[in-house]
């Protein structure tokens, strides 16, 4: 959410930021919102002195026998304490206003966002390996021999219904081992500390990190007002909401590995094959909460993480920095990691790092109190995808195919797998 008092300061440079979003200038209408509101609250004061003070001198009145002005006092009295409840009600319904226009506007770009319209406008900055020239056409995920025991679409739509899918046998522990490599390198190598959260959570949950109220149709929710986290983003950076730390106790970095819940709401006809845009998947995610000074060192850091994880496993991607039009809601800047799938024979997202400043922390009202001392302060939030599980394994079975039908396996996956580095034809784990 944004600060109102940087909107007063410099509504030119607010609109400014919005239009390189796409969006049309807001702050006039946000500015005649809240001088309204505050001249609400600035009359209800008034009238509340006015009403303190005829209530001091109608004891007197009385004391004095001046009937006359004592009946004249205690009326005034009355009137002005209808003024400071209706004053109040107003300035109340005003400032709740002014917080629905604000829960809506998404975050302003940092500068060095390229500005854009669309996934067009993104920038590749940087490529790690190459991808492996094949003496074979290569295949998806979901046409390997060594996939078709192990990756049950036909059950899973009998169960659930489309988009959604059964893991079994070589093809399930495969999966789980790379989710316990991912946190174990980010735990042990990545000094990020391991937590364990629901995926159900309260509305204000998802409020505070933007996915409420503006992304509703992108979520799932139960008919108790419970709603399924689409990310441990959610959880994770509300650790600190309605809270203040000291500022010791950041940076906090922090993982976990959850179930993940998506509508895929505007995604009607796209990756309607194999297991790339499930309704239900598993991700590890990463989240820091720090100083707004340390943020952009910290994006650097975080997506370093996320990259560590496909070098150690041997595929090759590429980093890109999204533009200003197809940057998330809450993010001040981005950067997309891009998997190489020989079976599609291109880069698909795997990842997705970004800063949000204090974007995130206004909403949920984390704060911090500096070791110098004065008023508590807003952290920065940054969120990142290290990474997202059954996308990983899609790499993993299409770069590691083999002619015959099956996979060549990361050999750092091997403690995780009994020492196994190859899934047959068949769908068994050999060496």
């Amino acid at each position: 959410m944004h600060d109102i008092r940087a909107i007063r300061e410099n509504p030119a440079q607010f609109d400014a930021a919005l239009a390189r979003r796409g969006l049309a200038p807001l702050s006039s209408e946000i500015l005649s919102l809240d001088e309204e509101r505050r001249a609400a609250i600035h009359q209800a004061e008034t009238a509340q002195a006015e009403q303190n003070a005829a209530s001091k001198l109608v004891g007197a009145a009385k004391a004095k026998g001046d009937e006359a002005e004592f009946e004249r006092l205690r009326a005034l009295v009355a009137v002005k304490k209808t003024q400071v409840a209706t004053m109040q009600a107003k300035a109340g319904q005003l400032d709740a206003d002014l917080r629905d226009k604000l829960l809506w506007v998404p975050n302003t770009p940092l500068d060095d966002v390229p500005d854009g319209a669309d996934e067009a406008g993104n920038v590749e900055i940087h490529r790690w390996g190459t991808p492996r020239a094949f003496d074979f056409k290569p295949v998806e995920h979901y046409q390997l021999p060594a996939v078709q025991g192990g990756m049950d679409f036909a059950m899973a739509a009998k169960l659930s219904g489309a988009r959604f899918v059964v893991l079994k046998g070589a093809v399930a522990r495969l999966h789980r081992a790379l989710a316990q490599f991912m946190l174990d390198l980010h735990v042990n190598d990545h000094g990020l500390t391991e937590a364990i959260t629901p995926v159900l959570v309260l509305p204000e949950t998802m409020l505070g990190t933007g996915q409420l109220p503006k992304f509703a149709e992108d979520s799932y929710a139960t008919t108790n007002g419970w709603w399924m986290i689409p990310t441990a983003e959610v959880t994770l950076t509300n650790f600190i909401a309605g809270e203040v730390w000291d500022e010791a106790a950041l940076p906090a970095r922090m993982t976990a590995h959850t179930n993940c819940f998506r509508s895929e709401a505007g995604s009607a006809g796209k990756d309607t094959a194999g297991m790339l845009r499930q309704h239900q998947f598993e991700k590890v995610e990463m989240v820091t909460l720090c100083r707004p000074e340390d943020a952009i060192a910290e994006h650097e850091r975080m997506v370093k993480c996320a990259e560590d994880v496909l070098e150690k496993l041997g595929l090759p991607y590429r980093r890109i920095v999204l533009c200003t039009g197809d940057m998330g809601f809450g993010a001040q800047k981005t950067y997309d990691l891009e998997v190489w799938l020989p079976g599609q024979d291109t880069y698909r997202e795997i990842s997705s790092v970004s800063t949000c400043g204090q974007f995130q922390a206004r909403r949920m009202n984390g704060r911090y109190k500096p070791a110098a001392g004065g008023k508590p302060e807003f952290v920065a939030t940054l969120n990142g995808s290290g990474l997202a599980v059954g996308r990983c394994l899609i790499a993993v079975l299409e770069n590691g195919q083999q002619a015959d039908g099956s996979v060549r396996l990361p050999e750092v996956l091997a403690p995780y797998l009994g020492g196994k580095t190859l899934l047959t034809a068949e769908g068994q784990l050999s060496n």
